[in-house]
């Protein structure tokens, strides 16, 4: 018997289920496994990152695999995947247990970070003023299939050991601030594995009893009890399963239905089972094989990983593979380093056991017993995003409006005031998504700005004291790769320079210098215009705009 099945063998000694429907497990068993759980996420997700999304549709070859070492697991404070929910996690600890989904989502709408697909858009939505639930919901969201809660949703299941109806119900307030339908499914069938992991070794039990968490009718439950079969069948060739997902999950037109792509939870989520179901119980396995599936291939592993090393708890971990994590670093965007996040998830786990009708025994080493009871959970009601039912239409109240601090990213006069104090957008039209970008050919917070018409260009103004001595007018901007415009400038009604901002299909930052001089002195109103130039791509990026003292 090799190590990690005795400490399998060693966890399955030590849970107990009593008669009468009851789960027992020890203070000290859940920290263990919790951290555990946490410790999988972060290891999975750092590990993988250098894949993410290089791999479409394609198993990731075995040589390009990166190499492990103990170190890489830091690099996982700096991933969305883990503090993103630590967003909703201050929202438990600042709201009590399920909270309003409106307060959770002024919560969302604050976060500062820089977010993607399901997310973004649920945020935007958020920060304009579309209340939850309707943030998630197909008529504003185009993407609500998308794997976002499913990647968020750990920390459901980790505060509620042996309760997946506490992670059915933390879904309906955090999932659906960016998903719907499956979208949330998804959140909520991860976030109810690791609640079953906390009394459940065996990986197949463990998916068997969170499906019950989701609708039996749903795509998402499909694809698991496809993957529970396709498993059956083909219990040591992981390959040819993968082959089966494809042809169904990713090339049958009924089940692209509401689909967004490589990104869509379904697919994905039958990679998180892969690792699980063919990783014969080994961390790197169940990453390794997670993660050449391909895709979103390091989100995978990450709740691959979590879910199993809350099963097997700290001692299953490999020598060197825990012992790196820096405990005192804190996560971006959050209040929690390493060990301030497990104090929060106790005391929160304390609370979900007594709300859903468990109990804090005191136990004979002068520790504490939980003593959970088995009920299965209750799904949410069936939602499909390509049927879905109709919009709530809740907006949130002008008092709400003034909590939520973070303007939309897709305000292109919000972003200019925010980014070029001083500027105001005219005339900016839809095309290109105009707005904010956080990284863009290779600089940090660019605006694009795109004009309103085939004649009407979009111009950025200013009235600006020249200083006596006079200026320079400077400005970074650059064209898509697809696209031109033409640069014009006009100071004081008179246009004073016209330019066409062109590459050739590549990213080429050009900086423009004004003087000033003829104004020295004066209060002049700037205007910089991004003039339409044959209608296709020209949108124009902006990098800086700064006037500097004369040299």
């Amino acid at each position: 018997m090799n190590r990690i099945q005795m400490a399998v063998l060693a966890i399955g000694m030590a849970w107990g289920t009593a008669d009468g429907g009851e789960r027992r497990i020890s203070l000290r068993e859940y920290r263990d496994r919790m951290e555990a759980g946490w410790l999988g996420q972060m290891i999975g997700v750092a590990w993988a990152a250098p894949t993410e999304f290089k791999w479409k549709d394609q198993i990731i070859p075995s040589d390009q695999v990166p190499s492990w070492r103990p170190e890489i697991v830091n690099q996982a404070f700096h991933q969305d995947d883990l503090y993103v929910e630590m967003t909703f996690l201050a929202t438990l600890e600042r709201c009590g247990l399920m909270p309003p989904i409106r307060e959770a989502g002024i919560d969302f709408a604050n976060s500062e970070y820089r977010l993607w697909c399901a997310n973004q858009a649920g945020r935007e939505n958020l920060r304009k003023g579309i209340a939850p639930p309707d943030s998630g919901h197909p008529q504003f969201n185009r993407c609500p299939n998308d794997i976002d809660y499913q990647i968020e949703a750990d920390y459901s299941g980790l505060i509620a050991p042996g309760l997946p109806q506490a992670a059915v119900d933390l879904g309906e307030v955090f999932g659906r601030l960016m998903n719907y339908g499956d979208g949330v499914n998804a959140g909520q069938f991860v976030g109810a594995m690791y609640a079953e992991a906390f009394f459940e070794r065996d990986v197949r039990r463990i998916v068997q009893r969170a499906l019950r968490a989701i609708p039996a009718q749903s795509h998402y439950a499909e694809m698991v009890r496809d993957m529970l079969t396709w498993h059956a069948e083909e219990p040591s060739n992981w390959e040819a399963t993968w082959a089966r997902c494809q042809k169904k999950w990713r090339e049958d037109p009924e089940y692209q239905k509401g689909s967004n792509g490589g990104i869509d939870c379904r697919i994905n989520g039958a990679y998180v089972l892969m690792g699980l179901l063919y990783g014969g119980g080994r961390l790197e396995d169940t990453i390794v094989i997670s993660m050449r599936c391909g895709q979103d291939s390091d989100c995978n592993p990450s709740s691959a990983a979590g879910v199993l090393m809350t099963a097997l708890g700290l001692s299953a971990f490999p020598p060197g593979w825990r012992e790196a994590v820096e405990r005192s670093r804190k996560f971006s965007f959050t209040a929690y380093d390493f060990d301030g996040l497990l104090n929060a998830c106790e005391s929160l786990a304390r609370q979900f056991v007594g709300k859903y009708g468990g109990r804090i025994e005191p136990a004979a080493d002068g520790g504490e017993v939980w003593v959970i009871p088995d009920v299965p959970p209750r799904p949410s009601p069936l939602r499909r995003s390509w049927e879905p039912e109709p919009p709530l239409n809740v907006r949130f109240t002008p008092e709400e409006m003034k909590r939520i601090t973070q303007i939309p990213e897709t305000d292109p006069v919000a972003q200019a005031r925010r980014l070029f104090p001083g500027w105001e957008v005219r005339n900016c039209g839809t095309d290109m998504q105009p707005g904010l970008r956080y990284k863009w050919g290779g600089k940090d917070k660019v605006l694009v700005t795109h004009p309103l018409n085939r004649t009407t260009a979009c111009s950025l103004h200013r009235q600006v004291a020249v200083p006596p001595q006079g200026g320079r007018l400077i400005l970074e901007v650059a064209n898509d790769p697809k696209g031109d415009f033409e640069l014009r400038v006009d100071i004081a009604g008179e246009e004073v320079r016209r330019e066409l901002i062109a590459s050739d299909g590549k990213v080429a930052w050009r900086t423009i210098e004004v003087d000033l001089a003829r104004w020295a002195g004066r209060e002049v109103e700037i205007e910089l215009a991004n003039q339409p130039n044959g209608w296709a791509s020209e949108a124009a990026y902006w990098a800086a705009i700064r006037i500097e003292p004369a040299q």
